[in-house]
């Protein structure tokens, strides 16, 4: 018999929080607060699990939930994010992340939804259910000794001040100051409460040890809040007694360069810290390029982040801004979804439509989702053979639409 894949009932809970403990190996147990905090946020009709016939144990997870995704031009598309997906090592290649795959399909259809978003933990998954790559992002490590920042000076340079906030400070003005940023930024999504207390400590999972955290908030010298920071320490002294503290940027949103700066600069004058890790930025994310030696900024992390499924092409296209003009038929291919067919994209009207018309590119769904918020090269997926030009020119006119000035970014893992 197979299994039986469904949402899960609510007395099935601690099962599945177990099955998705045992996928991603983070805890073998499971307490009866992380089941009351997973309780409390939890959907059950966007909850799915697939249980062994035999032992009606869960054995394979995976949870939806109401997101919205900014795309160019500032408009928040609504989205279905994918998240806690995992198949117990027992019971791999039965097919049930597909079955599980395509009852969130049905369901995000029948709900209008016009994307997906998830985060892959595994890069070779998710693309045969039509998820593209659509942003990256970038850590680096600075050495503070070779910034040529002075690091006597710890305060704005333009009048402006930086304030050491509690956690109830931070919940004021973070999620209004977030929303600001998440209109401007192609590829950012919305925060909900569950966000800030995670963030915040408030609330906190049993196998996952809170590490204190301190909060800085940047102030125009009008007094509006351009910009804060979240941010980590470790207590590393050697025997003689000379401090070599690493700061970690946990989060970091600026919604001007100058707030930016002023937060780079403090955080690389703090007292005994010798190196400070940004956190994952936008590949093209200005720190490096703030300090007087951008050199002394060294990459350590460089990878894809957030993913996109296309399944509505005429309400996904006509949602976003195109940087020129121009016309342009696709023809994009789904093995598994809606969004096959022929569309003819005008840029400059926004408007995106099924056509008749011949093709003059063809693409995979998933090399769409890459296109999409303006983080990939159309030219470079022809060069790679995942996308073919039916008319000479029309990947470049693709890229002269798609691509935007900044590269998209999320912040934010789901």
């Amino acid at each position: 018999m197979s299994a039986d894949v469904r949402p899960i009932a609510e007395s099935e809970l601690p099962d599945w929080v177990r099955s998705v403990h045992t996928g991603f190996l983070t805890a073998s147990r499971v307490t009866e607060a992380d089941i009351a905090l997973r309780a409390k946020y939890t959907d059950f009709s966007r909850t799915h699990g697939a249980f062994d016939p035999d032992t009606g144990r869960c054995v394979a997870t995976l949870r939806s939930f109401p997101q919205e995704l900014t795309v160019p031009g500032g408009a928040a598309v609504r989205s279905t994010a994918i998240s806690n997906v995992g198949v117990l090592p027992t019971h791999r290649r039965q097919g049930l992340l597909t079955r599980m795959m395509a009852a969130e399909f049905a369901a995000a259809e029948a709900r209008g939804d016009a994307l997906m978003t998830l985060v892959a933990a595994e890069y070779q998954i998710y693309g045969r259910y039509g998820f593209g790559p659509a942003t990256s992002l970038v850590e680096w490590e600075i050495d503070v000794a070779r910034t040529g920042l002075d690091r006597r000076l710890s305060a704005p340079v333009d009048g402006g001040r930086i304030d050491l906030v509690d956690v109830e400070e931070l919940r004021r003005v973070g999620p209004e100051l977030h929303e600001r940023l998440r209109a401007r930024t192609p590829g950012a999504v919305n925060r909900d409460d569950r966000w800030w207390n995670m963030t915040t400590g408030v609330e906190e999972w049993s196998y996952r040890a809170f590490r204190d955290k301190f909060y800085a908030v940047y102030r125009t010298p009008e007094g509006e809040v351009a910009s804060l920071a979240v941010y980590s320490a470790d207590d590393h002294w050697t025997d003689a007694k000379i401090p070599q503290s690493s700061v970690q940027v946990r989060d970091l949103l600026a919604v001007t360069p100058q707030a930016e700066r002023a937060l780079w600069q403090f955080l690389c004058s703090i007292d005994w810290v010798l190196k400070v890790r940004t956190g994952y930025r936008a590949p093209d994310a200005l720190v490096p390029d703030l300090l007087p030696d951008p050199r002394a900024a060294r990459v350590v992390t460089a990878a894809d982040f957030l993913w996109v499924r296309v399944l509505d092409v005429v309400r996904a296209l006509g949602a976003r801004t195109y940087e020129v003009p121009g016309v342009l038929v696709l023809e994009v291919t789904d093995g598994t979804g809606p969004a096959a067919g022929r569309y003819r994209l005008d840029a400059g009207t926004g408007v995106c439509e099924r056509t008749e018309e011949a093709p003059e590119l063809r693409l995979g769904v998933a090399e769409l989702g890459s296109l999409y918020l303006g983080g990939a090269s159309a030219v470079r997926l022809a060069a790679l053979g995942r996308v073919a030009e039916e008319r000479p020119g029309a990947a470049a006119l693709a890229d002269a639409m798609f691509r935007t000035a900044r590269s998209p970014w999320c912040p934010d893992i789901f």
